[in-house]
């Protein structure tokens, strides 16, 4: 493995691991109204869409 595609999977480990400290934040009922419940919910799909994007990356790096 490359220096670039083992930087880019530590990224995805702190992406991976913010997310489970947001989903485990919602399932724990811990919102208090609704607008920081869809706060949460984007700061989620924004996390998702960076970890497809570094996915995207490595495999183009693997390719070369």
């Amino acid at each position: 493995m490359n220096d670039e595609i083992r930087a880019l999977a530590h990224v995805q480990k702190e992406i991976a691991k913010i997310r489970t400290d947001q989903q485990e934040f919602l399932a724990a009922d811990r919102a208090g109204s609704f607008e920081e419940y869809k706060k949460v919910c984007g700061v989620i799909l924004g996390l998702n869409r960076a970890d497809q994007i570094i996915n995207d990356l490595v495999q183009r790096l693997e390719k070369e």
